[in-house]
């Protein structure tokens, strides 16, 4: 079996594989008829929380996080009536010093923060949301009763999903899609419940758990096509040996190296250089912190989905008003992710560039065949950089942002929802970006005359064997679209065969 980035306490491809996280779409063909599983508000990973998306799988609200809840419910009922609780006795935002008792006050309160943007969020994204929602209260911080989880679960089992909207959300709070969603409750809301309901990032939370596993998937791929660009290159494997990444012990470069150590171990051809190019010499420097950022996202999101992340806070027999709304630490893992990730689509171009040119490889120019003066594969090189400056443009830190909101009540937000957007639209163009550097590598070998058996024992040999009869061999002048297109697909293929996940360490 071929290892990932395995780590102590890391949940398993196999594992998660079971749970069908791999096997189950969106579709209604794909449903699949469980027990329920309990939300406990405590203990769930992120790609659990995917899996029981994806498969559709019934919930329930546990018995001790029922307990919890109505406990809640009491606790701040009663302290509401005896001093002010924001969002219960009193306005919002600039309003938080109004004092209020109009039994429509919770009404009026969904019915104006339900005003978002126009357009929907996926199904799945929206089905996820509202799981982390139910988690997040069966942490009994909220104050709600536990009716309120049991209608949202009533919504989840019988998947019918509220169309839920993008806008409004800024890191504070995904205030208009979760109004929308307490609409959608009816009458479980009272004037009471609506404010704490909204005191959630549930639906950023569902779009991170959904990048995380992406990325974490994708991530892993990328030592496979690295290493076929090092057979192609004839490159130099010194740059992997362990003694070389102890004298420097940055984490996610040593579970890197481990990994290519793995895929080249005893592979018979000779080095072309005694020191390569920056695109093999540094690999393991640069997709190193990714690893480390998959792992730091893993975590804070981790946290947030069994967190009582609620304002106010019931703790005991008292009420605190807090800031545990703020998105911050999943903004600034997102931002750091993509940053990093942006240096491992920069290093797989220059791989492109190594690859197209005689220099490093010995082969005709551009990887051409046939007729003088063939382009080969130089538009490869061409759509590489295109789907580069995608990366680089969505790598772009969003906690950048500024926001002065609510006649300066609230002066600060992370912009995690759109960080959570950004990292989607990355991970599609880095795709894009690695399926260039196998295709042209791929042909590079072709080019030589290398077949698997020339690779063997080196366990990167069955890797070859499914690049080859999966893309075209004709060497010929041609749209080389159908080969991109083949090759995205592959690098999901062999996302889905991978053991383990690089991150998931908690």
């Amino acid at each position: 079996m071929i290892g990932g980035f395995s780590k102590m306490g890391c949940l398993g491809f196999e594992t998660g594989r079971r749970r069908g996280l791999w096997e189950f779409g969106g579709g209604a063909d794909h449903t699949v008829r469980m027990e329920p599983v309990e939300l406990t508000g405590a203990g769930l990973s992120p790609l659990e929380a995917v899996a029981l998306g994806q498969r559709r799988t019934a919930v329930r609200l546990s018995d001790d996080a029922r307990k919890r809840m109505y406990e809640s419910a009491q606790v701040v009922a009663e302290v509401a009536g005896r001093r002010p609780v924001y969002g219960r006795t009193t306005g919002v935002g600039a309003n938080r010093d109004v004092l209020t008792s109009d039994p429509e006050h919770g009404a009026r309160l969904l019915g104006s923060h339900s005003t978002t943007g126009t357009t929907s969020y996926p199904k799945d994204v929206v089905r996820l949301g509202l799981l982390i929602r139910v988690n997040q209260l069966a942490a009994g911080g909220s104050g709600l009763d536990p009716a309120v989880a049991d209608a949202i679960v009533g919504l989840l089992n019988d998947d019918d999903l509220p169309d839920l909207h993008r806008g409004g959300a800024i890191g504070t709070g995904d205030l208009g899609p979760l109004a929308e969603l307490g609409l959608a409750l009816g009458d479980v809301i009272d004037g009471t419940s609506a404010l704490p309901l909204l005191s959630s990032n549930a639906l950023t939370l569902a779009e991170c758990c959904l990048a995380y596993v992406e990325a974490a998937t994708l991530i892993n791929v990328v030592p496979l096509v690295g290493a076929l660009s090092h057979v192609a290159l004839r490159g130099n494997a010194e740059v992997y040996d362990v003694r070389v990444h102890e004298a420097r012990p940055q984490p996610g470069q040593i579970r890197v190296a481990r990994r290519m150590r793995e895929l080249l171990e005893g592979l018979p051809l000779k080095p072309a250089r005694v020191q390569d190019p920056f695109g093999l010499r540094a690999f393991a420097q640069v997709l190193g912190p990714a690893v480390d950022h998959a792992d730091a996202l893993g975590n804070s999101v981790r946290i947030d989905i069994n967190a009582a992340a609620e304002n106010p806070l019931v703790a005991g027999d008292t009420v605190l008003h807090n800031g545990n709304w703020h998105a911050m630490p999943i903004a600034i893992a997102l931002d750091s992710l993509r940053l990093s990730l942006h240096s491992v689509a920069t290093l797989s171009t220059t791989r492109v560039a190594n690859l197209v040119d005689p220099e490093y490889t010995g082969l005709s120019v551009f990887l051409a065949s046939g007729a003088e003066a063939s382009s080969g594969v130089m538009m490869i090189e061409y759509v590489a950089h295109d789907a580069l400056a995608a990366v680089r443009s969505a790598a772009q830190p969003a906690t950048l942002g500024t926001a002065t909101l609510s006649r300066g009540a609230e002066l600060h937000a992370s912009f995690a929802p759109q960080a959570a957007v950004l990292t989607k639209q990355l991970l599609d163009a880095l795709r894009e970006v690695l399926a260039s550097e196998l295709v042209t590598a791929v042909r590079a070998i072709r080019l030589a005359g290398l077949t698997p058996d020339d690779l063997a024992p080196a366990p990167a040999a069955p890797w070859l064997t499914d690049a080859l009869a999966a893309l075209p061999d004709d060497l010929a002048d041609r749209s080389l679209r159908e080969d991109l297109e083949i090759a995205r697909g592959l690098l999901t293929q062999w996302g889905d065969r991978q053991v383990e996940h690089p991150a998931e360490s908690g």
